[in-house]
């Protein structure tokens, strides 16, 4: 499935999956309809606070899907990051010697 980057609130770049013919989309929006299973009684409570539910999952998937993304790169290029880094400890940095800073 095509993916696409989207800016979130915050001026935070997640990527997202291109819409199928199968998913409901909010018209202009760039958003989607979904299905949520939610505690009732902290919803019950967000409700009466007037917080605006969708918002804030937005919002807080802004947050994570960025920082799982990192977390997951990290995973899988720790064997190369730590062979890179035994390199330079055993080689120095290339050019070094004519490294002016």
């Amino acid at each position: 499935m095509p993916t696409r980057w989207l800016r979130c609130s915050g001026g935070i770049d997640v990527m997202a999956s291109t819409p199928g013919p199968n998913r409901i989309q909010q018209a202009g929006t760039g958003k989607r309809a979904v299905n949520l299973a939610l505690s009732a009684d902290v919803l019950e409570e967000a409700k009466l606070m007037k917080i605006n539910i969708s918002q804030e999952h937005d919002t807080l998937l802004c947050e994570v899907v960025p920082r799982e993304r990192e977390r997951r790169w990290r995973a899988e290029h720790a064997a190369f990051i730590a062979v890179y880094n035994a390199t330079l400890a055993a080689e120095g940095l290339p050019l070094e010697e004519w490294r002016g800073f």
